[in-house]
């Protein structure tokens, strides 16, 4: 395994990261394909196996089980703190990125994961109603404060996390180190000005979806699975641009062949190669992090990286949001 900085920060991370929203308890109004706990505490042991250090749940996956069962684990497994990087987020809650709202939700997530402090917290989405400064003053309190070392921000649009940057700037806060944005070889609307921001900043990439939910796994578009018969965001974010999508993952696919690897090879690849610091991986097998580390010592030339980029059109921005959503106060 590979190790890289995030960002201005001192903190080492594996070149992928454990997505744990596959983690936790089911309920109706959450995703139907979440793993029961032994299966958790398998993959997370498979992948500190192969040298995996960093994992990354919410407050939110399912309603707060995904972090108690991430941490219920590292504590049966005797994983030593300082071991791991653990990253969380805040956001759907009640208060959203209020200041209250971010003193109340950390404690709630510390206790879950049964830890003292994270590593990264991120703001899941943009809050359009509370200020910015008081939501960076929140953040940059928990710095001081010991409870989180850095901070970082997931989908938004380019000119909201810059005006968040400045804004922390201005009134000597702390800075995001991080971007947890939708990323992969058929979303790429983010390297309009998200991206570019980031990199200004020296913002550590640590995209989601950097499979699309699968698609870039398979030569097929549909694979049959719980999850692509139950996941309805999933659909909302691929199945509008299925033909321009299916050029790309042929793409993926005849380049996967001529290389004798697979396609997740190559998708996580394309990813690496183009300057991401660690894609988040969300496995149900134990086998999937076998495929996903061989990406980590793949190598695409210039030419092959253009052949797999060529096909993509432009889409309809997915994940930044255009106004608050409601929130769901399960968490425990």
């Amino acid at each position: 395994m590979q190790y890289a900085t995030l960002g201005n920060t001192a903190i080492k991370v594996s070149r992928l990261c454990v997505g744990c929203m596959s983690f936790g308890e089911r309920f109706e109004d959450f995703l139907q394909w979440t793993l029961d706990y032994e299966h958790s505490r398998e993959i997370i042991a498979h992948a500190l196996e192969l040298g995996v250090n960093f994992f990354d749940t919410a407050n939110i996956y399912s309603h707060g089980t995904s972090e108690e069962f991430l941490g219920r684990a590292l504590q049966d497994l005797k994983v030593k703190r300082e071991d791991v990087v653990l990253a969380s987020k805040v956001y759907f809650n009640e208060g959203h990125l209020s200041r209250a709202a971010i003193l109340r939700e950390i404690d709630g997530t510390l206790k879950r994961l049964k830890t003292d402090y994270l590593d990264l917290y991120q703001i899941h989405r943009f809050d359009f109603e509370t200020p910015i400064e008081e939501t960076m003053g929140a953040l940059n309190e928990l710095i001081v404060a010991g409870k989180v070392r850095a901070i970082g921000a997931s989908a938004m649009y380019g000119y909201q996390f810059h005006n968040m940057q400045l804004a922390a700037e201005r009134n000597g806060y702390a800075i995001f180190s991080t971007l947890q944005n939708h990323y992969n070889l058929i979303y790429r609307e983010d390297e309009r000005d998200l991206i570019p921001v980031a990199r200004q900043y020296n913002v550590s990439l640590v995209p989601y979806s950097p499979l699309a939910s699968g698609h870039l796994c398979r030569a097929q578009w549909d694979s049959g699975s719980e999850r692509s018969k139950t996941d309805n965001v999933m659909h909302q974010k691929y199945d509008e641009y299925r033909d321009n999508n299916l050029l790309i993952v042929e793409r993926v696919n005849k380049l996967a062949e001529q290389k004798g690897v697979s396609m997740t090879e190559v998708a996580l690849s394309w990813l690496l190669n183009r300057g991401v610091t660690a894609p988040i991986v969300g496995p149900s097998k134990l086998s999937h992090f076998d495929v996903a580390v061989k990406a980590v010592d793949l190598k695409l030339s210039e030419d092959e990286l253009k052949f797999l980029e060529e096909p993509y059109k432009a889409h309809d921005v997915v994940g930044a949001l255009k106004g608050n959503i409601m929130f769901s106060n399960k968490s425990k």
